[in-house]
């Protein structure tokens, strides 16, 4: 997953198979902006959750990567990071249920609304 100065995701959809026991999500920030001017994580929630989970990362500022500590919504997320700078964040694809619909984000504030998009759960 890339993600760059001009606040985009360079995909809209997240295959993960069922069956997948550790589904890795390796972000790359393709920009040069530092992390507190235009940082950039993914964070994976049930859709329903994401803007209340994203008003609460808004909250919870920077130093918690823009995800409030212990919120038992959050999925996974990965460390905010900058320009040029990589990471990544692991969950257990098993935990998600096919009759529910999720959404990864960014949670930097204001990045939400145009950096989102689906993840699918796939046979």
């Amino acid at each position: 997953l890339q993600a760059n100065d001009a606040m985009q995701f360079n995909v809209k959809e997240i295959e993960v198979s069922r069956s997948c026991t550790e589904f890795p999500i390796n972000l790359q920030h393709t920009g040069q902006l530092a992390k507190n001017v235009m940082g950039h994580n993914v964070v994976i929630v049930k859709s329903s959750d994401m803007n209340a989970v994203n008003a609460d990362g808004m909250k919870a500022g920077l130093d918690n990567n823009y995800v409030k500590p212990n919120d038992e919504r959050v999925i996974a997320h990965s460390d905010v990071i900058g320009g040029g700078e990589t990471t990544s964040v692991s969950f257990d694809a098993s935990k998600l249920s096919e009759t529910e619909s999720y959404t990864f984000f960014c949670s930097f504030p204001g990045h939400a609304t145009l950096m989102n998009g689906r993840l699918k759960l796939v046979p």
